[in-house]
């Protein structure tokens, strides 16, 4: 078990790193970051102020050594517009998010393992056609426009949730289920392909034979097995659902990563970009290696291999 950690553990440092040469390159290739803090009006001197004071005067790879050293220590570097840390700027995001984000999770969660179980279970029956209709429905629809339709029912129309800001707890309902509904699709998709597969089993059919309660059959050996997959998509989906929340935030008028990550880019403000992207990518690293290491618990075929 401890191999197997250190060796995920790795896995994730070498995604950090690739991460932070990627954000490092692609902030460069916006052209010189003293055209965005000098006017046309700055003089020559000001011009090489700058370029010490940002370490421009140094060949690349020792320019991103320093910012390597700086992001480490959490200095991203001072917001363009905002005058400020960068990172101080995006941690204050990161409660909204977080909040949207466990709100999608649960609904996803408690909505889709559930009715994929059930459509496993009544294969072919009006249930069954039921849960596969509401998982079509949450792929094929796109987020902004099912966010706008839930608006123009619930709050436009039947006045039933507020249309959009952060608040009390009925402001989570239409972002959660707008985010969180195709993410319950693929949730009940794999539950019940893996349900299916798991119920058509010899050792299942070997229970059976020997008379084991049907209660226990699926929820002991049946369910457990069958959850595996979705305890992998369970931890991504987590993190993933932080990435997602950009265009339901911008719906939602919600203050989160999400709207900053599309202010930043409208704005030029790189440190506070570059903020969200490396912080964003430590939340990948940490869930999945996270998961892994549940996935090794739940089956210790994994973590012998």
């Amino acid at each position: 078990m401890k191999t197997f950690f250190l060796r995920r553990l790795t896995y994730s440092i070498v995604l950090l790193l690739a991460t932070t040469i990627f954000v490092f390159i692609m902030s460069r290739q916006s052209g010189d970051p003293r055209h965005l803090f000098l006017s046309e009006q700055s003089t020559q001197a000001e011009w090489e102020a700058w370029g010490v004071e940002l370490g421009l005067d140094k060949p690349t790879w020792q320019q991103y050594i320093i910012w390597l050293g700086n992001a480490v220590t959490g200095d991203f570097g001072e917001s363009i517009r905002q005058r400020r840390p960068a990172l101080d700027v995006v941690t204050e995001r990161i409660p909204a998010t977080l909040e949207m984000a466990f709100g999608s999770f649960l609904f996803s969660v408690a909505t889709g393992i559930p009715l994929g179980v059930l459509s496993a279970l009544k294969r072919g029956s009006l249930l069954d056609y039921i849960g596969r209709t509401f998982a079509l429905v949450g792929q094929a629809a796109p987020v902004f426009w099912l966010g706008i339709v839930l608006v123009l029912i619930f709050s436009v129309n039947l006045e039933w949730l507020p249309v959009a800001r952060r608040g009390g707890w009925e402001h989570y309902i239409l972002p959660s289920v707008t985010l969180g509904w195709l993410f319950a699709s693929s949730f009940l998709r794999l539950t019940r392909s893996a349900m299916l597969e798991v119920l058509d089993s010899e050792f299942i059919k070997f229970a059976r034979a020997k008379g084991v309660d049907n209660s226990l059959v699926i929820w002991k050996h049946a369910f457990r097995n069958a959850l595996l997959p979705s305890l992998t998509y369970a931890g991504l989906l987590l993190a993933g659902l932080i990435t997602g929340a950009v265009i339901t935030e911008t719906i939602f008028s919600w203050p989160g990563l999400g709207s900053l990550a599309v202010t930043s880019v409208l704005q030029l403000d790189f440190p506070v970009l570059t903020a969200i992207v490396c912080v964003i990518t430590l939340a990948y690293a940490g869930m999945a290696l996270l998961i892994d290491l549940l996935y090794a618990v739940a089956d210790p075929r994994i973590r012998l291999e």
